[in-house]
């Protein structure tokens, strides 16, 4: 509707300077937009200010020609922009170095922050209708400059209007990167950064103070959709999200009420705001009505240093707010010019003498501008306003040296400067203005980016002042370029302490972020690490595998050294083993010593009593090869436990065998014509466990030779800790021994099973039967245990083994005959053992 408008208006306008001009076709018909402010010089320069902040439209009934635009809420800012341009070229006038003998004169309009306005008073610029007659027809622009606009939206139509006609643009806060482009705005120059530092900078100051988690409001112009895109992409590269991004121009009431509903529902604490002044003040008002408080403000320069935004109602809500401003610049003299030279200047009707009653019909037509002649408030801090200092010495500079001016001589008057001379000029602009600032143009016709960041602070006197807390200065190294000073900040609501402003909470080390489906990235829920991963830092997005001998600690943080398992000595498992280990051997030699001291006796000489003291001594090694077992295993250990194992069992089962085939020999040289021991006598019987016993030793010694066993580090079986166990080597090896005294005791219970039922009140075969049976039982489980068992349990399952079957052994074999020995001694006669004597039953 407001194009529409505007191109009506447009449209009558031109119509009627087309169809009425009559012969000076250079002459506007009707009554177009005058400059607020004007003098006459040499050289001339336009200029456009928003000095009043608000419009009325005229009526569009197409009755009448159309009306000029009614202007009323005088904007301080802008206005104080128009006095400092007056101020430099009145300084300039009246310098003998730059232009001399030149006199600038201007052309100030008020556009009344509105587009229609800014459309209007670019033509009244460009046309000069009340300029003499030689400067209407001659092909020539009555300004050789325009200063302005102040708003980006407006510098774009005032620059695209101007550009055919190469009227060069300077303006001191339109700051839209869309103006970079210099084949839309081949004319335009700006003493003001391109808002492209801009975006980037502030979405560092957001990564900086820790906020993932913000809302974002624009002006719905180009100054606010351009700068927010430039945030918007930063942010997601600096892992930022954005809750909502809202925006909204100064006409749009219902636009301007849904952005505060939905900062009122929002979750995000800190609120990016790139917006104008005027739309600024729109949103503090709804803001303070609805109350909504507790919100972080962030913002660019055009609003973060407006002293007209500031009431003890609207600091309630913006207080502690931060963001981009130009460095305060102190420029002598201006003070006091504005406060006394410029108000008798600028209002003659302030200095009537005479009749005053005459007084209120000459000033009427400045009544808005006289609230302000004693507002000299924030004159010292001039931020904008020595962009427009800057401007003005550019424009000059650049006559300066298209007029051939020289020290002492002065100018080259009459030459006649084109505008789009001065847009070259202006291209090798380079000077420094009194207080420091160095002025020059980018290739892209912007300056270099150099802001403070101040933040929102309320005195103990409960005055308010902009506080500088940082600096970003884009000519700096990217390392030096930004530096924020937190300790200096007062936050959001007057705290001290930083607000916090996330989605989810940070994730402590430990777990890792996982992104909760279908939110942004920085809403994510924390997952503890898996076993053996860890995350060290905060905000970890994957945790890390610890390297092979390291496991994760309880806390998922840090990586720790496995926990190292193996069958201690001190461990309750290590001591029962090591317990029973010993008892058996303590038995053994008890009965070793029973057996000595009754070694003349039947039951001890039966079945070749060497034969049972090499058993005896057999059981107490197999008692003791055990303990091998237990402990770290060593190189030396290894090697031990395996080889002392198999063939202590073998010399054990190798007397077993001897002494079934003794009862079996026994038994046949009682028949008659036999003669059959003395092929089996004690010689043979020493042979024959010599023998057997040797065959182990043959394959123990290959074993050792070929691939002995060794200590191994293994993590395989538990990931979380490390197993030292004594790798086989050879496990053919291992299972040659296993299945090597395994044949000798299956063939040792044959024999004995065979034997058992022959005649004799002691026929010691049936023990060994027993013996063999309870010794294959064990060994025959052994294997399925042994193969199933986890770490230390599989060393402790082949000591149950060895201590079941020697104890089994020692039992079935000896315990009998120790309780004849000791119980039952009438029984130990060769009589009695023969079966040739009875007793009788009681």
């Amino acid at each position: 509707m407001f194009r529409m408008l505007l191109f009506l208006y447009i449209f009558l306008v031109f119509h009627q300077l087309h169809t009425k001009a009559g012969n000076n076709l250079c002459r506007m018909i009707g009554q177009p937009k005058s400059p607020l402010l004007s003098k006459n010089g040499d050289i001339t320069i336009g200029a456009l200010f928003a000095i009043h902040s608000k419009e009325t439209f005229p009526s569009f009934q197409f009755t009448q020609k159309p009306q000029l635009l009614s202007c009323s809420s005088v904007n301080l800012r802008d206005f104080r922009m128009a006095q400092i341009m007056i101020f430099a070229i009145e300084e300039i006038n009246r310098s003998e170095s730059l232009l001399p003998n030149v006199s600038i004169g201007y052309r100030i309009y008020d556009t009344c922050g509105s587009r229609l306005s800014a459309m209007s008073a670019t033509m009244g610029l460009m046309n000069g209708p009340e300029f003499s007659a030689e400067y209407r027809c001659n092909g020539q622009s009555p300004i050789h400059a325009i200063i302005g606009e102040t708003e980006s939206s407006a510098t774009v139509i005032l620059s695209r209007t101007s550009g055919p006609f190469k009227i060069p643009v300077i303006s001191p806060s339109a700051s839209c990167e869309c103006l970079s482009n210099r084949k839309e705005y081949p004319s335009f120059f700006r003493t003001i950064a391109s808002d492209y530092h801009q975006g980037r900078a502030l979405a560092y100051i957001v990564k900086q103070l820790g906020w993932s988690w913000v809302g974002a409001v624009n002006s719905d112009n180009d100054y606010g959709n351009n700068v927010m895109a430039i945030f918007l992409n930063t942010a997601q590269k600096e892992g930022i999200c954005v809750e909502y991004s809202v925006k909204f121009y100064r006409t749009e009431t219902e636009k301007l009420r849904k952005a505060v509903d939905t900062i009122k529902r929002s979750t995000a604490k800190v609120i990016v705001a790139f917006v104008s002044l005027i739309e600024m003040g729109l949103l503090i008002d709804q803001l303070s009505i609805q109350n909504i408080t507790g919100f972080q403000l962030i913002g660019g320069e055009g609003w973060v240093t407006a002293k007209s935004l500031i009431t003890p109602k609207s600091f309630h809500v913006m207080g502690g707010s931060l963001g981009f401003a130009f460095r305060k610049i102190k420029i002598d003299e201006f003070s006091d010019y504005v406060i006394k030279a410029f108000w008798d200047t600028a209002f003659p009707c302030s200095q009537i003498e005479g009749n005053s009653s005459q007084y209120p019909l000459r000033c009427r037509q400045y009544e808005d501008l006289l609230t302000l002649k004693q507002n000299n408030e924030d004159v010292p801090e001039q931020r904008y306003a020595s962009n427009v200092y800057k401007a003005v010495y550019a424009v000059a500079y650049s006559l300066h040296s298209l007029l051939k001016c020289k020290e002492q001589e002065g100018c080259v008057k009459g030459l006649t400067i084109q505008p789009k001379q001065v847009v070259e000029a202006l291209k090798t602009v380079n000077f420094t203005v009194k207080f420091g600032d160095h002025v020059w143009f980018e290739s892209s016709g912007g300056a270099v980016a150099h802001y403070e960041v101040v933040n929102w602070q309320q005195d103990l006197d409960e005055s308010f002042q902009f506080k500088p807390v940082g600096y970003f200065d884009a000519s700096l190294p990217p390392d030096q370029s930004f530096m924020l000073n937190t300790k200096n900040i007062i936050w959001a609501g007057g705290h001290l302490e930083k607000p916090r402003s996330v989605c989810s909470e940070s994730c402590a080390p430990g777990t890792r972020k996982a992104v909760q489906k279908g939110r942004p990235v920085c809403c994510y829920d924390c997952i503890p690490c898996a076993e053996g991963e860890i995350s060290n830092e905060t905000d970890s997005i994957n945790c890390k595998q610890c390297p092979g001998e390291y496991w994760s600690n309880a806390e998922k943080n840090k990586c720790v050294l496995k926990a190292v398992e193996f069958l201690s000595f001190t461990e309750v498992m290590g001591i029962v083993l090591v317990f029973f280990s010993l008892f058996g051997v303590g038995l053994t030699v008890l009965v070793a010593i029973l057996f000595y001291s009754k070694k003349d006796t039947p039951i001890v000489k039966a079945n070749n009593s060497e034969i049972s003291f090499l058993l005896l001594f057999s059981l107490t090694l197999c008692f003791l090869c055990s303990l091998t077992f237990i402990g770290r295993p060593t190189e030396w250990s290894c090697m031990l436990r395996h080889t002392a194992f198999g063939i202590t069992f073998v010399l054990c089962i190798s007397c077993v065998l001897g002494k079934t085939l003794v009862v079996l020999m026994a038994f046949k040289a009682t028949l008659p014509g036999s003669n059959v021991m003395k092929w089996f006598g004690p010689s043979q019987q020493r042979l024959s466990v010599l023998a057997f016993t040797l065959i182990q030793v043959l394959i123990c010694v290959l074993w050792l030779t070929i691939s002995p066993p060794f200590p191994y580090k293994n993590m395989k079986h538990y990931k979380e800790k490390i197993i030292l166990e004594c790798n086989l080597g050879s496990t053919i090896s291992f299972w040659a021994i296993l299945c090597y005294f395994g044949l000798l005791g299956l063939l040792c219970f044959i024999l004995a099973y065979l034997a058992r039922t022959l005649p004799d009140n002691f026929n010691e075969a049936k023990f060994i039967t027993f013996s063999m049976l309870i010794f294959c039982a064990v060994w025959i489980t052994f294997i399925p245990a042994y193969v199933s068992s986890p770490g230390k349990f599989t060393v402790a399952v082949e000591i149950f083994a060895i201590l079941a079957s020697s104890f089994g052994l020692l039992f079935c074999i000896f315990v009998p005959k120790c309780y004849i020995i000791l119980y039952k001694p009438e029984q130990n006669t060769k009589e009695h053992m023969m079966g040739k004597t009875t007793y009788k039953s009681y």
